[in-house]
């Protein structure tokens, strides 16, 4: 089995159907009708109905304990399918939607990682972060949670949510808090927005990453900026696919971005809205993009020397590869 490791995750969007209706039966919450479809499965049709499902399927993570569950058994399955690394990304803004505070919610993802690399030896790390669709003055507030609560564990700042919303000079100053306090970042750009979008994260914010960043192919002399700068993008095909970013393997520019020189890696996103894991991430591009499993490696190493953890646990990781 080809090692694999996961840059692009949300927490929150990893919890499956099965464990969200657990957790409302635990916290004796009662899901909202239409947020299954008839064969169980998350329902959603347009990408603003996904954040809508998103966020009513976060709702029923109320606890410390209830994070720790969703944390644990997204790495146990992660470890199951030959996984030895992952970053997922935790939003407090969801956590505080749920009534709970920053520390509540890091406690229980702490915990999670802590219980998964003792059980299962797959390493877990934190990307805090900020949505973008709620503002950049939370976004700031955000940020200063997450330098006041130093953890070794938390090793990232970013932003999701609508990419559409507000312009990314308007999030400098959150960024800044967490970048000057010795917090790598990340921002997601270039899915639902073009290369302009990519542009100025890279003009406005200080990231070393990208999430998707797929639509970079429609810009050479973006393509070019990208692998002068170093930057790793964060790809999701299925999560693409799945939003109708594009209508089918065949057109999706992971190939190109790589055979340009670009650094890719492989993520799942929010797997199962999207009918996908890291596993069958890395099949998907077995089997559309006809990679080696020497070229999965490859990703994979990619994956881990692009990873914001520290470099002991990066070169640990590079010794099991």
């Amino acid at each position: 089995m080809v090692l694999k490791a996961e840059l692009h995750a949300h927490l929150e969007g990893t919890a499956s159907p099965d464990l969200v209706k657990r957790l409302a039966q635990r916290n004796s919450m009662n899901l909202p009708d239409g947020l299954f479809d008839a064969e169980g499965n998350y329902r959603w049709a347009t990408f603003l109905e996904f954040l809508k499902a998103y966020d009513l399927a976060s709702a029923v993570i109320k606890t410390p304990l209830d994070y720790r569950d969703v944390t644990y058994e997204y790495l146990k399955q992660c470890a199951s399918e030959g996984a030895i690394y992952v970053e997922v990304m935790s939003s407090p803004d969801h956590a505080a939607m749920a009534g709970m505070g920053y520390q509540d919610h890091l406690d229980g993802i702490i915990s999670g990682i802590e219980d998964a690399e003792k059980d299962f030896g797959i390493i877990g790390r934190i990307i805090v972060t900020c949505v973008r669709h709620l503002g950049p003055e939370q976004a700031v507030n955000v940020a200063r949670q997450t330098v006041a609560a130093p953890h070794p564990y938390v090793v990232g700042f970013g932003m999701g949510g609508d990419e559409n919303a507000h312009h990314p000079s308007d999030f400098s100053k959150a960024f800044h808090i967490a970048h000057d306090a010795g917090l790598s970042c990340n921002v997601h750009a270039g899915e639902m927005a073009g290369p302009e979008s990519i542009i100025a994260a890279l003009d406005h914010l200080p990231v070393q990453r990208i999430g998707h960043c797929v639509r970079a192919i429609e810009d050479p002399y973006l393509i070019s900026r990208l692998i002068d700068e170093d930057i790793t993008l964060e790809v999701c095909p299925g999560s693409n696919i799945a939003l109708g970013v594009y209508p089918d393997f065949r057109t999706h520019p992971f190939l190109k971005l790589r055979d340009a020189g670009c650094k890719v890696t492989l993520s799942s996103d929010d797997p199962p809205f999207f009918h996908t894991t890291i596993g069958n991430e890395y099949a998907i591009a077995s089997r559309e993009f006809n990679l080696s499993d020497q070229e999965l490696s490859e990703i994979t190493k990619c994956s881990i020397e692009n990873a914001f953890a520290d470099q002991a646990t990066i070169d640990k990781l590079l010794a099991r590869l």
